[in-house]
């Protein structure tokens, strides 16, 4: 079954949030398979093998619907949970993020530890930044050269994504549009050209959408 839009990190995002002396450094990125995920929460342990501890939390949902949690020492719920609850109450899959804590000397208590675990997770997220997750069509144009300007006006004027532009004999153009622009964007194409430019569907690719 073709797999419907999703959220996800659109990059790698790191966060440092202090609280009474104690760091907690937030780590997060996408991920494609549970191996990537454990790779990455193992990649900084190494890269912090003097921390006291390094909690995490991972939602995929590629293939079959998988998650993992770890408060890795720290007292049950305080840490794992609610770096896990970043993601799910942002709607977030296809994702790890990975805190860090280096103890400052004063105890926070459970409600300090859940209160930081989460910021440092917001924050990591949020240097990420998000994005919308779609399967997009590739189409091809080939066109003669008087009139590819017009044509590649009109597709950007409705936002959808240039690939890429070769000029050889012809002007061919590769354009990404959502599935369910299939329909308009072939429609727009032999309007515009008035037939003379036929849209071929080259492929699939995913198409990602920032979200502010």
């Amino acid at each position: 079954m073709e797999r419907g839009p999703f959220i996800t990190l659109k990059d790698y995002g790191r966060s440092s949030v202090e609280v009474k002396q104690s760091e907690f450094i937030g780590q997060a990125k996408r991920i494609r398979s549970p191996e990537e995920a454990e790779e990455f929460v193992n990649s900084i342990r190494k890269e912090y093998p003097d921390a006291r501890h390094s909690c995490y939390a991972w939602i995929l949902e590629e293939g079959v619907r998988m998650q993992k949690y770890s408060d890795d020492g720290e007292p049950s719920g305080t840490a794992g949970m609610p770096i896990l609850s970043v993601l799910t109450k942002n709607n977030i899959t296809d994702a790890v993020i990975v805190v860090t804590r280096y103890f400052g000397g004063i105890l926070l208590g459970k409600g300090g530890l859940v209160r930081a675990y989460t910021d440092a997770a917001v924050q990591a997220v949020k240097a990420a930044g998000t994005v919308k997750s779609e399967q997009g069509t590739v189409f091809s144009l080939s066109m003669n050269y008087d009139i590819s300007e017009k044509m590649i006006f009109a597709v950007r004027s409705k936002e959808w994504h240039i690939d890429d532009i070769r000029y050889s004999d012809k002007v061919e153009v590769d354009v990404t549009v959502r599935k369910d622009e299939e329909e308009a964007f072939t429609d727009l194409i032999t309007d515009r050209s008035s037939g003379t430019v036929t849209a071929q569907k080259k492929g699939e690719r995913e198409l990602l959408t920032d979200i502010a």
